[in-house]
């Protein structure tokens, strides 16, 4: 259900009231049509995502001091530590030389320890205060994670859990064929 409150500005051009509900019913019945951007799979699942990472920068921002990448690297390191600069850098979504500076804030402040790995490789892990501010960040993410997921029934949980994970093979799939 949209929402007609102004409170806080939306980058996005508005949508139609009857984009999400009518725009697919019309797709399947009429093939040959192109959909606008708007009923585009892509689009929506990006403005979804968009808007829930809006929501995460804020909280972590104001409870926590860390920046939306600052908090993902944490939560990789925490996850999955050691992790080399690259390989945290695919896994967070970002650039390597955008990894560089989100390592160089977190290890100025005492939460990313860098130490010397095989070869010129550096390993990354986090320091005692990076693992506590983990367990915290942790924790609101897996609150966050709950409130979004309360308003589905336990089947629609599935059939996301399901399609995401169908839709994010093919999509690594296409993205390996778009690079040869």
């Amino acid at each position: 259900m949209k929402s007609t409150s102004n409170a806080s500005p939306d980058p996005d051009p508005p949508e139609r009231a009857d984009t999400e509900q009518a725009l697919p019913e019309r797709a399947r019945s009429r093939p040959s049509d192109r959909l606008p951007i708007h009923g585009l799979l892509s689009y929506r699942l990006s403005r979804v995502a968009n808007a829930m990472s809006r929501s995460a920068a804020l909280r972590y921002r104001r409870e926590f001091d860390v920046s939306l990448g600052e908090w993902r690297t944490i939560a990789l390191l925490g996850a999955d530590a050691p992790l080399t600069l690259n390989k945290l850098a695919r896994l967070a979504a970002l650039d390597k030389a955008q990894m560089s500076r989100v390592v160089a804030k977190l290890s100025d402040r005492g939460l990313v320890l860098r130490e010397l790995g095989a070869g010129r490789t550096t390993q990354l892990t986090l320091t005692r205060k990076g693992a506590a501010l983990y367990r915290g960040l942790i924790s609101a993410a897996n609150e966050r994670d709950e409130a979004f997921l309360v308003c589905l029934t336990d089947q629609e949980r599935q059939v996301l859990d399901s399609a995401l994970a169908k839709l994010g093979t093919l999509a690594r799939a296409l993205e390996r064929a778009e690079e040869r």
